[in-house]
């Protein structure tokens, strides 16, 4: 994947410079220092900061008011640990460059050894610069530097807001989010404030220490830096406006998630356009709404005036897609500079699900990131068929049991146990973690995750037996604890793994057996050729349907037990041919869970509800693969994935499999359900293969993936199947419904790569026997 920076898009914040007066204020003001006992202070119009003996370091706003202190720096070090600051001492000098600055050089502990920590803060209109330097042994850990910070008396929560930008590939295919800094912002009534980061962990943040990782300087220093920025203006806008940049761009709606309940209303898509420059701009605004099948809801263009250092805000009206889910994008340009955003809108209306705790349809993950709310990310697991939690435990992450069990909504309990210990330690991990999961209430105990390594080996078995899954079940048969138990969720469908732990008696130990079922740009119906899987990042050893035959040729030998898919997912990282595109993985995940459904399978817990990765939720990581397995985008908006989800969870809630089907066409497939709603067939055509994103350089990792709207299936079959009424009703992946007519008892489909489901069908006698 390659970024275009070319001169079509706005700069980005890293290395930008601030542009002095264009906060709160149309021109820059001069900065006026002064000491007195022991206290120096920097201002500017708008603040003010005053260091003092100890380190201390306040911000204050235009009254005066103290907004934000510190008085501390912390670094970190693989030799002498964590090392934070005793005091400091502040001085007023000037910069080479002529500015105004406090130095605060910082008393360190002696456990600390050779390091020095000094501090450069620098004000300008509504805007605070801090640096600190930092310099020792090789021993430091940059990644871990923090610096200390209270905010007084904030009206709300503070929150972190990554600071995104979208850009084209330059390889061609889908554009991206990047993330291009990290806003800690604080909110006094209507005045805002945010500390400006170009990373900054989450995890590692909270009241008290913001996290500040340093970066190597050429001299061997290293130096963590920060921006503070007073503002009545978004995270976005502030962001752009106070690192200079041309044009920035936002877009969002006040409805949760972007979701509407029925088709026919009308969405307003908020776009606030942000001029980090210091000359009024004529800004030209386009745009565009496409639904799944390239349908245009709306488009339009405009120009308007963005006053130097502000923000414009338009609001388009887009109807609500009939057709399920749609894209938007809206651009602003002006001479030669671009900035664009884009979001998705959906509608999913109310259903009720029947099947209870029976359900197959689960999440892996605990719910996490908890945006707008927990209550309404809850309402919406409801909404699309989640009815269990993999992980649920009092003191753990996401929320506790009584949230679920408030809810109706099971929750099992996974937890990792370390097999480098001895059998001592063993045994008292496998009590107290046993003794949470039966806390918790969970029904199933999943005692550890993808502890198969190294992969398609075996030689992990009998250690996990021995340290791990052994003495947890000889606790619960101690202590006649109410709990089943799962091994660790495989990575993939291990066969020697499998065939050791069978070996090693580790089969009787277990009340159901559950693995990931990794897929790569195979569709999930996919066998792969012979038994010599490659296990390698993009090999054949991960696919859906082959690794369930080998599990269940193996249970065919030494008996049934309940499967469970702990973790399925279909990533969508942009532009790689590996990985689904967002049409594709519509399709491949109702797909997988037809499959599942068909199978037996008892539940399926998908990887993973949001775009994002832990410790850091909302950061745009276009690289890394563990970013892209959501349902929902980064900003919580649906992806198609979610109404596949939904589609599968709403269409075989109470479905019973009745088996595959067979047609005089070998291409021609299908699986048969028994549904409240009569018989239902899923009808696919593999004239096409199962290879996904064929079109592509084996040696790159880079494909350019075609927008959603794209139908990826060249070849149409028709296909005539036996009908049981006058009509069929067709279903597609995202739950777009159409009718195809009936004429002696027979419907005449269309069929090609894309499982699409069909009600009202007459084809138990295409049953494999």
């Amino acid at each position: 994947m390659t970024s275009d920076r070319s001169e079509l898009t706005r700069r980005g914040l890293l290395g930008a410079t601030f542009a002095a007066g264009v906060l709160l204020a149309a021109e820059a003001s001069p900065v006026e220092a002064w000491a007195a006992e022991g206290d120096v202070t920097l201002s500017a119009s708008g603040l003010s900061i005053l260091a003092s003996v100890g380190g201390r370091l306040a911000i204050r706003d235009g009254n005066g008011t103290t907004r934000s202190a510190g008085s501390k720096f912390q670094i970190k070090d693989t030799a002498a640990g964590i090392q934070t600051s005793t005091g400091g001492t502040p001085v007023l000098m000037t910069l080479a460059d002529g500015t105004p600055a406090i130095r605060m050089d910082y008393t360190m502990p002696a456990a600390a050894g050779a390091v020095t920590v000094y501090g450069l803060f620098t004000v300008a209109t509504n805007r605070v610069h801090l640096e600190w330097h930092v310099t020792g042994p090789s021993t430091l850990v940059p990644e871990g530097f923090l610096f200390s910070r209270a905010v007084q008396a904030p009206t709300e929560a503070d929150a972190y807001v990554p600071v995104t930008e979208w850009v084209r590939d330059t390889g061609g295919g889908i554009p991206y989010e990047h993330t291009t800094g990290i806003a800690h912002a604080s909110t006094w009534g209507a005045l805002h404030g945010m500390f400006l980061l170009a990373d900054s962990r989450q995890a590692w943040t909270n009241a008290t220490w913001i996290h500040s990782p340093g970066v190597a300087q050429s001299d061997g220093s290293i130096v963590s830096t920060a921006d503070f920025f007073f503002s009545t203006e978004r995270p976005s806008a502030t962001a752009s406006i106070g690192t200079a940049q041309d044009l920035g761009i936002e877009i969002w709606t006040e409805q949760p998630f972007n979701l509407w309940a029925a088709a026919g209303a009308t969405a307003s898509l908020h776009v606030q356009v942000a001029n980090g420059s210091n000359a009024t701009r004529a800004v030209d605004l386009d745009w565009w709404v496409k639904d799944f099948n390239g349908t245009r809801l709306t488009f339009g263009n405009l120009t308007g005036s963005v006053p130097a250092g502000g923000t414009w805000d338009h609001v388009i009206s887009v109807p609500t897609p009939a057709a399920g889910i749609a894209t938007a994008e809206v651009i602003a340009s002006y001479g030669g500079q671009e900035a664009f955003a884009r979001t998705n809108i959906a509608v999913l209306g109310a259903h009720a699900y029947q099947s209870g705790s029976e359900s197959m349809f689960g999440m892996a993950n605990y719910p996490w990131l908890q945006v707008p709310s927990a209550d309404a990310l809850m309402d919406l697991w409801q909404l699309a068929g989640v009815n269990r939690v993999r992980i649920a435990y009092d003191g753990g992450p996401g929320l506790p049991p009584a949230e679920f069990d408030a809810r109706g909504m099971a929750h099992n309990v996974e937890l990792q146990p370390d097999l480098t210990v001895d059998a001592e330690a063993a045994a008292t991990w496998a009590q107290v973690n046993t003794d949470i999961a039966v806390a918790a209430g969970a029904e199933y105990f999943e005692v550890g995750n993808e502890l198969n390594r190294p992969f398609n080996t075996g030689l992990a078995a009998q250690k996990y037996i021995d340290l791990a899954i052994r003495p947890v079940r000889d606790y619960v048969t101690a202590t006649g604890a109410d709990v089943k138990l799962l091994n660790n969720g495989l990575a993939g469908m291990d066969e020697p793994w499998v065939e050791n732990f069978i070996a090693g008696g580790g089969w009787d130990l277990i009340d159901g057996f559950a693995y990931h079922p990794g897929r790569g740009n195979f569709t999930p119906d996919h066998i792969p050729d012979g038994d010599d899987w490659d296990e390698g990042a993009t090999g054949t050893y991960w696919n859906f349907l082959g690794g369930l035959r080998k599990l269940q040729a193996l249970m065919a030998v030494h008996g049934e037990k309940e499967v469970w898919l702990t973790e399925a997912y279909a990533c969508t990282r942009p532009n790689g041919w590996w990985n689904d595109t967002y049409r594709a993985a519509a399709e491949n995940v109702f797909l997988t869970l037809a499959l599942a459904k068909a199978e037996g399978i008892r539940n399926v817990c998908w990887y993973q509800f949001h775009d994002s990765v832990l410790g850091k939720p909302q950061v745009a990581d276009p690289e890394n693969v563990e970013y892209h397995f959501g349902l929902v985008n980064r900003d919580t908006s649906p992806k198609p994935s979610l109404l596949a989800y939904a589609t599968a969870a709403r269409e075989l809630d109470q479905a019973t499999p009745l088996g595959w089907l067979a047609f005089a066409d070998p291409l021609a497939k299908g699986l048969l359900f028994d549904t409240p709603a009569g018989e239902a067939a899923v009808l696919w055509h593999r004239a096409d293969g199962y290879l996904l994103n064929t079109d592509h350089d084996p040696a790159e990792r880079n494909f350019a993936a075609p927008e959603v709207w794209e139908d990826h299936w060249p070849t149409k079959t028709g296909l005539s199947v036996k009908a049981a009424g006058s009509t069929l009703t067709r279903v597609d992946c995202i739950g777009q419904r159409g009718t195809v007519p009936v004429s002696g008892g027979r419907a005449n489909v269309v069929l090609d790569g894309a499982p699409r489901l069909f009600l009202g069908t007459d084809l138990a006698a295409n049953l494999v026997a």
